[in-house]
């Protein structure tokens, strides 16, 4: 079985974000996936003075993500963006030099907003930071979906056939490219 951690980067105790989250999660058994949740809610900013002397909780959160075998990041839009504390994750994950924990992790970025463009331009923010840390991603199938009242239940239920069946393919292609990832470091070592 895969083992994929996500990361939700709202930190809103009301976020669809993190409905759509559990709806993967819920999902992910017919994909044969196991969906982890890596919180960042409890990481501090994030500054330079603590790349001598990294704290636990930073030091479990790049432990997390090593020990999954990829991650996806699941967020919403802030004024044309992905959330400040998301970013403070990432800052935190490429950190000290060098030590990059997304540097060859398999990524795929997946959003949900009330609007028609559905976080699409705060994913492409997302994947040019991951571009940047050389993190294999998901290109296709593009994960914007347009939340709509009740498309998700606070359990993480879908209630549209058609929304759920796109969100098991996109975690089959995200499988499929966990694999292509995977499979090409194991047999290159």
């Amino acid at each position: 079985m895969t083992k994929i951690g996500y990361i939700v980067g709202s930190l809103s105790s009301t976020s669809i974000n993190r409905r759509l989250a559990k709806a993967l999660e819920r999902l992910a058994a017919s994909a044969q996936v196991e969906l982890t949740e890596i919180r960042i809610d409890e990481l501090p900013f994030y500054s330079p003075d603590f790349d001598a002397d990294y704290p636990q909780v930073a030091r479990d959160f790049k432990q997390a993500i090593a020990d999954v075998d990829g991650v996806l990041l699941v967020t919403p839009e802030y004024s044309r963006s992905i959330p400040g504390y998301l970013k403070n994750a990432l800052d935190w994950a490429s950190r000290p030099w060098g030590q990059n924990s997304f540097t060859g992790k398999p990524t795929a970025v997946i959003g949900t907003s009330g609007g028609p463009i559905s976080a699409a331009i705060a994913q492409q923010h997302l994947k040019s930071i991951l571009t940047h840390f050389a993190s294999p991603q998901l290109g296709q199938p593009e994960g914007f979906i347009q939340s709509t009242p009740g498309l998700f239940t606070e359990e993480g239920e879908v209630t549209d056939e058609e929304t759920a069946g796109f969100l098991v393919g996109y975690l089959n292609a995200f499988v499929e490219l966990i694999k292509r990832v995977n499979g090409s470091a194991a047999s290159a070592a």
